[in-house]
């Protein structure tokens, strides 16, 4: 069966089938006119085809800004949101819908939510100076006032370290960027540091000589910088020496453990002594008057 609708425009003369389609355009239901709805939905299908192409633009800058992954990920994830609520509120307003009053509305709403995750909050733009910043990378070795570890992986709110002792630390970011942050890895190798005391009697050569002897024995001691045999203080009882050599980052601890064994043995082969805190008591005897 033909639509009578159809059938109508179909029989009516040029000028009245125009006239019944400005009618129809001008049909209202409430303060909604057919017309305003396709204006809209036209308005919306523009807005996203513009979001799209930001959106695209904004990915190929961050991605010519060597940008973090992550980083890149959270920010298009924001640009998309912040791109969907401005296209809500064009076509609302668009529709005579009062946008001065939902723009109250959504603010109001922000700020009780900001209130009672402000701690989150507080973590998430920590991530961010974390992520932009990047005073570390996943696997680097750091010491932060919260604690140390091998870096495991970095969250919008924490980031979580693995200890020496086999342990996960959950750090929020939020202290991590208001603390001090050392990095053990970011260069690629480390200077290692003992102090060592020897007597009074035994010549600053000779001590030298034996620590440079025990640092060659020791793998794993870069040669350039050289390693550093350097007297620091008298003391009570003995002259102390500071011992420094720089290794690659990953043999830092074997070659710090190694080398304190081999400069105790090549003490010991030289006639070195190696002084410890004591007390020497003379007992003098009066002379006979």
């Amino acid at each position: 069966m033909d639509n009578p609708t159809t059938t109508l425009l179909e029989n009516a003369e040029p000028e009245s089938a125009a006239s019944l389609l400005d009618g129809w355009m001008k049909a209202g239901w409430g303060k909604l006119t057919a017309g305003n709805i396709l204006s809209a939905l036209a308005l919306l299908l523009v807005c996203l085809a513009a979001g799209r192409g930001l959106l695209r633009l904004a990915d190929r800058l961050m991605s010519r800004s060597g940008m973090d992954g992550r980083m890149k990920s959270y920010a298009l994830r924001g640009i998309k949101a912040l791109l969907y609520i401005l296209t809500a509120l064009i076509v609302a307003g668009s529709l005579g819908v009062d946008v001065t009053s939902l723009i109250a509305v959504v603010s109001v709403f922000g700020l009780a939510v900001s209130l009672a995750v402000q701690d989150v909050l507080s973590n998430v733009a920590g991530g961010m100076v974390l992520l932009f910043s990047k005073p570390f990378t996943l696997g680097d070795y750091v010491s932060t006032g919260e604690g140390e570890g091998e870096v495991a992986e970095i969250t919008l709110t924490h980031t979580k370290l693995d200890t020496p002792s086999g342990q996960r630390v959950m750090l929020p970011n939020s202290k991590l960027t208001a603390g001090q942050i050392v990095n053990y890895t970011v260069r690629g190798i480390r200077r290692a540091d003992h102090t060592v005391a020897a007597s009074y009697s035994d010549r600053p050569e000779a001590v030298r000589g034996a620590c440079l002897k025990a640092l060659g024995r020791t793998p794993n001691i870069l040669p350039d910088p050289a390693p550093q045999v350097v007297l620091t203080a008298y003391g009570e009882s003995s002259i102390e020496y500071h011992v420094r050599f720089w290794t690659k980052t990953e043999d830092y601890w074997d070659a710090h453990f190694r080398s304190l064994e081999e400069v105790h043995r090549a003490f010991a082969e030289d006639g070195v002594t190696m002084t410890y805190n004591h007390l020497n008591v003379h007992i003098v005897e009066d002379g006979a008057k």
